[in-house]
């Protein structure tokens, strides 16, 4: 019988896969082997296999390749251009996304050239909501002169921990920020919030929060990031996500063992890798420096916004609003209309040149 078949040699370098990749397809249910010697273990393919596995090459998501594989041809030409056409789009995305990366690391004498120009300021605005499922609400949101923040709690004591976090942040509002050491400041009073959402948690691990605010310096926002809520930057038009989710998903995502498309709707989406929590331990947030430009409109938000709007829909509420408040709530009512059903905080900045706006 085994001879009638293709070893796994011979099936992954007719499909283009690594034996890898087949191995670890397998271990995923995501391409079984037509039969495994019970002796050796060696696993045998059918030609008829083939088709799945270029399927999977292209990415698709195992529940769409079996529906394309129960189609007719012509049917399922359609359904395979429709993928690839998607596949397409999400990669404009992505490289907007490089070149707006390329242009933040490369494009210096622009930006100092822009930021000697006039002065910069913030206008901003924030507000949580319970959502139209949820009985309670545990986000907590700041917008200030200076500070943005976001919070998603957790736990029994996930309210009150997202309160102490952002409120813990908000000292910063009126600490003097040393020369070059921005950064370092976000980062101690990261520290302070952890302390904080400890002592209302009651050293309880199960209990905690995201965290996730800008500290605007005058001429650029440093950036602290911990859990799944999330910045987006508005530029030119263009919405670009800064922020990576620090979630058991998400990891799956980057170890190429998920698409995007399968974490969107997988169990365990929700948890977390990183957060605040009773412990006494607390993992490093993620920290950065972000120029800025006139124009510039950030985002921060919890992850009830994302799981309820796409996020074209947040690029284009983010441009057609005139101002911060008009923007979240815009933002907000978009996610109770999908049905709500996550608490949602959301934080937003509308960078504009003060002579401009005086003008």
């Amino acid at each position: 019988m085994a001879g009638e078949m293709l070893t796994i040699g011979a099936f992954a370098r007719a499909c283009g896969l690594s034996p890898k990749a087949l191995r670890l397809y397998d271990e995923l249910d995501l391409l079984r082997p037509a039969r495994v010697d019970p002796d050796t273990g060696y696993r045998y393919y059918t030609a008829g296999q083939l088709e799945r596995a270029w399927l999977r090459r292209l990415g698709m998501p195992l529940a769409r390749i079996r529906r394309v594989c129960a189609l007719g041809a012509d049917a399922a030409a359609v359904e395979v251009r429709a993928y690839w056409a998607r596949v397409e789009a999400d990669t404009a995305v992505r490289r907007d996304l490089a070149a707006f990366l390329v242009d933040h690391l490369t494009d210096v004498s622009r930006r100092d050239t822009t930021m000697s120009t006039g002065t910069l300021e913030l206008r901003y605005h924030a507000h949580s909501d319970r959502g139209r499922v949820r009985t309670a609400n545990q986000d907590a949101a700041y917008a200030g002169r200076r500070l943005l923040a976001v919070a998603d709690g957790f736990g029994p004591a996930g309210g009150p921990a997202a309160g102490a976090a952002v409120a813990a942040l908000r000292r910063l509002e009126t600490r003097e920020v040393p020369a070059g050491g921005v950064l370092n400041l976000l980062e101690d009073a990261v520290r302070g919030a952890a302390r904080a959402v400890r002592d209302v948690a009651a050293g309880a691990e199960e209990a905690g929060t995201t965290l996730t605010a800008t500290l605007w310096t005058g001429s650029r926002l440093a950036l602290v990031h911990i859990g799944d809520s999330r910045a987006y930057l508005l530029r030119g038009g263009e919405l670009f996500r800064v922020t990576h989710d620090h979630t058991v998903v998400q990891s799956l995502v980057d170890e190429g063992r998920l698409t995007e498309e399968e974490a969107a709707s997988h169990p365990q989406r929700t948890l977390l890798l990183k957060a605040l929590t009773g412990a006494e331990a607390t993992a490093a947030p993620d920290l950065r420096l972000h120029d800025v430009r006139a124009g510039d409109r950030w985002l921060l938000c919890s992850d009830g916004l994302p799981r309820a709007v796409p996020d074209a829909d947040v690029r284009r509420l983010l441009v057609a609003s005139a101002g911060p408040a008009e923007a979240v709530g815009a933002l907000i009512g978009a996610a109770d209309e999908a049905g709500g059903p996550d608490n949602v905080a959301c934080a937003v900045a509308y960078v504009v040149d003060a002579a401009d706006a005086a003008a």
